[in-house]
C-alpha cells in the first residue's frame, strides 16, 4: 500500500505534515522541524541527538481485547513494562497494534508514531497517555506524521494541540528504573 492509497477507517485520506503544521499554526503553537533520513527505531534516532535539543520520545500504539486503543509517549530511554502499563490504563492486557490499525486509525506508517498522529483520529477512538517525565523536558520532539522529520514544540504547545483535537492526555508516572 502506498501513501496515496492509505485511507482512514472512515474512508477519508489522512492528513500529513502540511496539515499538521497548518493546524499548529492555527492554534498559535510555535514549532520547528528538522528534515533527516527516515528513522524507524529509537536506536536509529539517537544519532540525531546532537542536532536536536530537548526531550526525545518512544511512542507506542497499543490496544486491549475490548478494542480500546492508546497512543503512549514516554522518554525514549524508558523500558516499558506492558503489564504495568495495562494496569495504569485500566485494562488487563495490551498488545501492539498492527500496521493496518496504525494506518486506519492514525493515518501513519510504523516508525512515525507520535501524539501528532491524533490529528487523523477522526472517530475519536484513540486515547493518549504521556509520560510525566517526558513532559518535564523542553522542547518536546516528535515525528510530524513522517519519520523523515522531527518537529519540536513546547510542553504547553503539545498539551494545547491534544486538547484542541479532543484528546486530553492521561499523565503517567512511570516507576523508577531498577538498579542494574
Amino acid at each position: 500500500m502506498t501513501d496515496t492509497e492509505m485511507l482512514l477507517i472512515d474512508g477519508t485520506r489522512p492528513g500529513g505534515p502540511a496539515e499538521l503544521f497548518s493546524r499548529l499554526n492555527e492554534l498559535g503553537i510555535v514549532h520547528g522541524t528538522l528534515d533527516h533520513v527516515p528513522v524507524f527505531t529509537v536506536e536509529e534516532a539517537r544519532r540525531l541527538r546532537g542536532q536536536i535539543d530537548g526531550a526525545h520520545s518512544k511512542n507506542l500504539f497499543v490496544r486491549d481485547k475490548k478494542e480500546r486503543h492508546w497512543l503512549v509517549s514516554c522518554l525514549s530511554e524508558r523500558k516499558v513494562d506492558l503489564k504495568w502499563l495495562a494496569l495504569e490504563l485500566g485494562t488487563k492486557r495490551l498488545t501492539f497494534c498492527t500496521p493496518r490499525r496504525l494506518a486506519g486509525y492514525l493515518g501513519i506508517r510504523a516508525g512515525a508514531v507520535s501524539p501528532f498522529a491524533i490529528l487523523n483520529d477522526t472517530q475519536g477512538v484513540v486515547r493518549v497517555a504521556l509520560d510525566a517525565d517526558l513532559l518535564a523536558g523542553e522542547p518536546l520532539n516528535f515525528h510530524p506524521l513522517d519519520n523523515s522529520k522531527t518537529t519540536s514544540v513546547s510542553r504547553e504547545g503539545l498539551l494545547r494541540f491534544l486538547e484542541a483535537e479532543g484528546h486530553p492526555p492521561k499523565i503517567l508516572r512511570f516507576p523508577a528504573a531498577a538498579a542494574p
